[in-house]
């Protein structure tokens, strides 16, 4: 039998992992008010969104399934699965404040018409045109992992995938219709850098 770890003590700390993931996405979701209030006031208009209930209701989905399948399965927690899983989470987190930091008052959740304030072209926006989707996945995948939630992982990466696909239709709609974006942005990858060798 493989190396596990005593699940008297990660099961709280992975409970206490969650809950702090959805403290800051409710944080982020307070400065994403602000600035779509402030990106109203400027001129940019909201755009419908069919499947925004649907990302949030997935997004809220796979944090409370990971609790929830943590202590019913009551799978141990990996020693070779936990600090990889944990090291992707941080390392998405990261990307998405990049992302934040970069937009500046053009990032919100919501998809806005901002793009006569400008276009950005720095930040992790110099290889990819959306790295802030590559980081939601990354970081809602990885998360379940952290405790051996993989019915969570694969399920959500699922439901994601297809979620994510309305998503940037949507907001690519608005992007590529807009010459200025087009210009510098256009042959850009959506997804990985090319000079990782990937495709859009």
């Amino acid at each position: 039998m493989g190396l596990t770890l005593d699940p008297r003590w990660t099961l709280p700390a992975f409970t206490g992992l969650v809950c702090a993931v959805g403290v800051v996405r409710l944080v982020e979701l307070a400065i994403s008010q602000r600035r779509r209030r402030a990106l109203r006031a400027r001129g940019a208009a909201p755009v419908g969104e069919r499947h925004f209930l649907a990302m949030v209701l997935l997004h809220t989905g796979i944090l409370l399934a990971s609790i929830a399948e943590a202590w019913i399965a009551g799978r141990p927690a990996l020693p070779w699965l936990a600090p990889p899983a944990l090291a992707m989470l941080l390392g998405a987190s990261l990307l998405r404040w990049w992302v934040i930091a970069t937009l500046g008052p053009h990032w919100n959740v919501r998809i806005m018409a901002s793009l006569s304030l400008g276009v950005v072209t720095g930040g992790p926006y110099r290889f990819v045109r959306h790295p802030n989707y590559v980081a939601v996945f990354v970081e809602l995948l990885a998360l379940p992992l952290v405790h051996t939630a993989w019915i969570t992982a694969v399920a959500g990466a699922t439901a994601h995938v297809w979620v994510l696909a309305q998503r940037i239709r949507a907001e690519d709609e608005v992007l590529l219709a807009d010459p200025v974006y087009r210009q510098a942005m256009g042959a850009k990858p959506r997804f990985l850098p090319r000079l990782l060798g990937m495709g859009p």
